[in-house]
């Protein structure tokens, strides 16, 4: 199996289950993995035999800059199904990472963050 990854997308959003985080937003960054057979790609140097990185981009986007979610694990849940119905031809499944680095939680920590993997990687 082969892989695209596509690191530390970084988007301004408004999810989160606290009225501020809904009003004022913050940023979230997310990572895709992509499983995936890359070998005719490689072979004939061919952007139609892979999944166009641009594309899995603006999709995150749209998704993370679009209408707010309660929880970090829906908004990369819906990636994960947009990206496996929008490439299905392509891509036999994937990997969202979406990390919110500044939630309104007092004490001290990095960020907090989901993973979750959808369909085979």
């Amino acid at each position: 199996m082969d892989y695209i990854h596509l690191n530390d997308l970084e988007f301004y959003g408004f999810h989160g289950a606290l009225p501020e985080e809904t009003k004022l937003g913050q940023i979230f960054k997310v990572t895709v993995t992509l499983a995936c057979d890359l070998k005719k790609a490689g072979e004939t140097d061919n952007l139609n035999e892979t999944v166009n990185y641009a594309e899995v981009f603006e999709l995150c986007k749209q998704i993370v800059e679009g209408r707010p979610y309660l929880l970090i694990e829906a908004v990369a849940e819906k990636i994960a199904s947009r990206i496996l119905e929008e490439y299905k031809e392509k891509v036999s499944g994937c990997r969202i990472h979406l990390v919110k680095p500044n939630p309104p939680i007092i004490g001290h920590y990095t960020s907090v963050a989901v993973d979750i993997t959808r369909g085979t990687i």
